[in-house]
């Protein structure tokens, strides 16, 4: 059992985002939902005791998340907070590594994520990784599709309707971005 556990909800313009954190970072996300207490139950799953609220927790990733859901360009990258991860499974680790690498509006399948972890023959595993990603949108699952071109399925709240919204917002984000991106490699 974890002790020293917190976690805030807060409202984004899609509903109510929760993040939970121990003392060595954060555990995990929870992708909008319509109400507090239907985030509150699905975040705090399977976590017992000396769970307290703070309303300050990451308050800087708060906001960014905030904002993301409002549209704007947001690259979680540039943000300082830690990971609470399992160290021990090499899979896993590089799993999260190389998805969090992938740029907005970009995606990429199953099959080139394995390549790209050192796992060339391993898409399925790769995929049962992704499917239990305790932190999405912060670890961007989302962007990570079929070998068809087939978005698939998502684990988090709203399924596969949440994955095409996230996929779309961040499309149009990443064309609006795009040619003042271009602008600056030039001078």
């Amino acid at each position: 059992m974890k002790t020293g556990l917190k976690y805030t909800i807060f409202k984004t313009k899609w509903g109510f985002f929760g993040l939970l954190a121990d003392e060595r970072g954060l555990l995990r996300t929870v992708l909008p939902m319509d109400n507090f207490k239907q985030t509150k139950k699905y975040l705090l799953v399977g976590m017992f005791g000396g769970i307290s609220k703070d309303r300050e927790l990451y308050f800087e990733l708060q906001k960014a998340i905030k904002g993301y859901y409002n549209s704007s360009y947001v690259d979680f990258k540039k943000l300082h907070f830690s990971i609470s991860l399992p160290k021990s499974n090499t899979l896993i680790c590089k799993v999260v590594k190389v998805c969090k690498a992938i740029p907005l509006g970009r995606t990429i399948t199953y099959s080139q994520l394995a390549k790209k972890a050192g796992f060339p023959k391993a898409a399925r595993a790769v995929g049962s990784v992704l499917a239990k990603n305790p932190l999405p949108l912060i670890v961007p699952c989302h962007r990570v599709i079929r070998a068809d071109g087939k978005i698939g399925k998502f684990s988090a709240p709203g399924g596969s309707k949440t994955k095409k919204k996230m996929l779309e917002l961040e499309k149009e984000r990443s064309k609006e971005i795009s040619p003042l991106r271009d602008a600056l490699r030039q001078k």
